[in-house]
């Protein structure tokens, strides 16, 4: 059953194109897959259809006929993936910056969960559908480092409670504007969707909690090597919270100047260690990784 969504045009919305403004509201849904609605006539504004590139006014009233998700069979494909560790419930994956974790509407193709359904076959847990076969959690396509696959239901229903109790170690490691003058800090701010850009998350009073514990461990003339430990796992978090500190991370396209110096595109965030309660074990396993070529070559450039 197609779902129907309205929306409002406020003022501060006003000016944008169709097929953007209904991006930034849709964040899960791609650009062009919007424009292909809208190309099929399924979005009417003020009840007249318009194309992609009318500009909205305040007061419009929009609204979409999103169509019903079909049946889809997620193609398996030979992508090389760096798999730390694997056993009869588990991989970990230390996923390459620039790569989607899951396939999307308009994006179902060359994602991790393409490489696993290569590599597992049908050894996958299937809690969280036939989009996203195996993944307990996701890393933006830009932040490389580690994620946990699950092979079954059971191993995936422990690692998502563990998730839930904030019982996991998650260590990141990114690079950010400025030089920070604590040793460490920690936020506790609430994250949630950034009222002005859905694109965006932001500090909001009405938001979830979110704690970050961030930890120096270099500082240079103009950015500093920072350590983050997630307590609670909101959508980008760590880049919201250094960004609150007024310490975005460099190359950040969201949160960070739109311009920097060093012409990094895509945030420097690496998730380098990883720490839970096997499944059937049920004992404390923990795993650690290098940081990535890319990440190591802007260090030397700072340096």
């Amino acid at each position: 059953m197609d779902e129907i969504r309205e929306f409002l045009v406020l003022e501060e919305e006003e000016g944008e194109r169709l097929d953007v403004y209904l991006s930034s509201q849709l964040g899960d849904m791609s650009r062009s897959y919007i424009q292909k609605i809208i190309k099929d006539k399924k979005v009417t504004v003020n009840n007249k259809i318009e194309k992609a590139k009318y500009i909205v006014k305040e007061e419009d009233k929009i609204i979409i006929e999103i169509p019903a998700p079909k049946l889809l069979e997620i193609k398996a494909q030979d992508i090389p993936i760096n798999i730390v560790y694997e056993d009869n419930d588990l991989l970990i994956i230390n996923k390459p910056q620039n790569m989607v974790v899951h396939p999307a509407p308009g994006n179902y193709e060359n994602t991790l969960v393409n490489a696993i359904l290569y590599h597992c076959k049908e050894n996958l847990s299937s809690i969280n559908g036939v989009i996203r076969p195996g993944i307990v959690h996701r890393i933006d396509k830009d932040t490389s480092g580690l994620l946990m696959i699950a092979k079954n239901n059971n191993a995936h229903n422990s690692l998502a409670e563990q998730l839930k109790d904030h019982s996991i170690t998650r260590e990141y490691e990114f690079i950010c504007h400025g030089v920070f003058k604590e040793d460490k800090v920690t936020v506790d701010r609430p994250i949630g969707r950034n009222p002005k850009d859905r694109l965006k998350m932001a500090v909001v009073k009405d938001g979830k909690r979110a704690v970050t514990h961030f930890e120096v461990i270099e500082r240079f003339e103009n950015y500093t090597l920072v350590r983050a430990t997630l307590e609670t796992g909101r959508t980008h978090q760590i880049r919201v919270h250094a960004a609150s500190l007024n310490h975005p991370l460099l190359g950040d396209p969201l949160y960070g100047p739109k311009n920097n110096k060093l012409k990094v595109i895509g945030q420097t965030l690496h998730a380098k260690k990883l720490g839970f309660i096997h499944p059937t074990k049920n004992e404390y396993v923990e795993f650690d990784s290098e940081l990535p070529e890319y990440f190591k070559k802007i260090m030397n450039r700072i340096k």
